[in-house]
């Protein structure tokens, strides 16, 4: 083999090579991949984010939330935090609150992010009954949940329809109004408005996997000792091999 074929053949062979390994450029790993940055509500103070891959029937999130309240009544404040569905799909703005009391209740922002589809709890139940189960809520002022599970068909649903809303709830008591203060739950009257209200909000949209480090490079790399050539990409591959077939047909019409 001449030199203008072993030229050819190397980035020929590597582009085969790259085909039959299922790169994740050119193949679909079978989930679909979902995230949101959840936004501050009622004046908190907090920050979130959440990614959801959903794989069959399978859900593996990934919730980080800081900035929230730290205690409540001398212990770790519970945040309670759900998949809502089922509605217009968006987090509720100021004309949500209807009573004047310059907070915005859960029940106030369901015309915008509607029921609870799924519970997004530390551990055992995700459905909608274990949504107010303090327990399994995250404790503190940061926290993450970290959990895989098995996705409802409610949710499932609500994903693919752009529905799919994570409100995190607890406020602090004494950033609200002195209506605010004052006020019992909208969803268990035992405990204060600021318990059960939403303070951080944010839609689910669909979005690609994060790409492995360097699988979007396109540069030529030599091996040391073996004259074997690495492509990151493979557009780049297409090219070059082009490139190559070109020099071989100019190579052999100038022989002949």
């Amino acid at each position: 083999m001449n030199k203008t074929l072993r030229f050819m053949a190397v980035p020929t062979l590597a582009l085969a090579a790259l085909a039959a390994s299922g790169s994740p450029a050119l193949a679909h790993d079978g989930s679909d991949h979902y995230q949101s940055t959840l936004n501050q509500l009622n004046g908190s103070a907090g920050s979130g984010t959440i990614t959801v891959d959903v794989t069959g029937n399978q859900a593996h999130v990934v919730l980080n939330v800081s900035g929230m309240p730290t205690t409540f009544m001398d212990a770790p404040y519970p945040h309670v935090q759900h998949i809502h569905g089922g509605a217009q799909g968006v987090c509720p703005d100021p004309s949500a609150d209807k009573d004047g009391d310059q907070v915005i209740s859960t029940t106030e922002g369901a015309p915008s992010y509607g029921g609870i589809v799924t519970t997004l709890s530390t551990s055992g139940d995700t459905s909608p009954a274990a949504g107010l189960d303090l327990k399994v809520g995250g404790q503190g002022a940061a926290y993450t949940v970290d959990r895989t599970f098995e996705l409802n068909a409610e949710t499932k649903a609500a994903l693919a329809a752009g529905t799919a809303v994570v409100v995190v709830h607890g406020l602090d008591p004494a950033t609200l109004s002195a209506a605010g203060q004052a006020a019992k739950s909208d969803l268990a009257p035992t405990l204060p408005l600021a318990a059960t209200s939403p303070a951080l909000c944010g839609t689910l949209t669909a979005g690609q996997m994060q790409m492995p480090a360097g699988g979007a490079d396109t540069g030529i790399a030599t091996e040391t000792g073996t004259g074997a050539l690495a492509i990151g990409s493979g557009l780049a591959l297409v090219a070059l091999a082009g490139g190559a077939y070109v020099v071989r047909r100019r190579t052999a019409g100038a022989a002949a």
